[in-house]
């Protein structure tokens, strides 16, 4: 086992990481029966439901309702979120699920994490811009000249994906019930992130404790970004993306030490 870099791991292997992205979505999305319609159009349906049990029954008021539409409010950070969650599951099933090529073909095994993450940030990234060029069409006020902050932090919210599908993937490997637990442990983190209403909704105590979400702090300055124009700090940027760059370093290697017994225990 070599020393690379994740970087120049893809590099070297660039060709078979992009057969892997282009087989995952092909049949993922494109062999099904409206599979890249399903996957655009599911968020959309998603954010319908939000907005009539939230706002049509439950008439959920906060002072950012007062200048934008609740739809807006949510849909500025629902996409990043699905490309989060479905990014993780798939990642962390992603050795698993390719058992047969692990056992018979020598090659990194994290090219498998690295691309099925890469094939669901790039669909739903995809549905993420179609929306806000179309909430752009229909005259909400969107900061474009934040755009720069945005792509930053979807970034880092991908690197961050990276390095929990990483560290994940790897005890799925050994322990098979990781997939079950981590499906009841993102719909609670669903609902621990500010994403359906603003942080300060919700009481002093509880803001303490959620701002070590590392997810809040990139769901929120993606939306302060696109709804106010607000920009982030230089050194917020560079704290999170220490600690991101960490963390992946962290799941990376523990990864490529257990890799080698992926063949005895897929």
């Amino acid at each position: 086992m070599t020393g690379d870099s994740a970087l120049a791991t893809l590099w070297r292997h660039r060709w078979l990481w992009l057969g892997f992205v282009r087989r995952d979505i092909t049949s993922r999305y494109l062999g099904s029966v409206g599979g890249m319609a399903w996957a655009l159009l599911h968020p959309l349906a998603l954010l319908a439901i939000y907005a009539l049990v939230f706002q049509a029954v439950f008439k959920v008021r906060f002072a950012e309702l007062d200048q934008f539409p609740f739809v807006v409010f949510v849909a500025t950070v629902l996409w990043p979120w699905m490309a989060f969650q479905e990014g993780l599951m798939r990642g962390t099933q992603s050795v698993v699920q390719h058992a047969a090529l692990v056992k018979k073909v020598p090659f990194p095994h994290e090219l498998l994490v690295y691309a099925a993450v890469t094939a669901t940030f790039a669909v739903q990234l995809l549905g993420y811009t179609l929306v806000c060029v179309l909430l752009g069409l229909m005259g909400q006020a969107l900061h474009w000249a934040s755009l720069g902050w945005v792509l930053c932090w979807l970034v880092l919210l991908y690197v961050l994906t990276l390095a929990f599908a990483l560290g994940l993937a790897t005890v799925q490997v050994f322990l098979r019930d990781v997939e079950q637990v981590l499906s009841q442990v993102l719909m609670v983190l669903f609902y621990a992130t500010p994403i359906l209403y603003p942080l300060t909704l919700a009481p002093a105590w509880l803001q303490d404790i959620m701002r070590w979400n590392p997810l809040m702090q990139i769901l929120d300055a993606l939306r302060q970004a696109l709804l106010f124009g607000l920009g982030s700090s230089a050194l917020k940027v560079g704290v999170m993306a220490v600690a991101v760059l960490c963390l992946f370093w962290m799941t990376r290697r523990l990864f490529r030490r257990m890799s080698p017994y992926f063949e005895d225990m897929v």
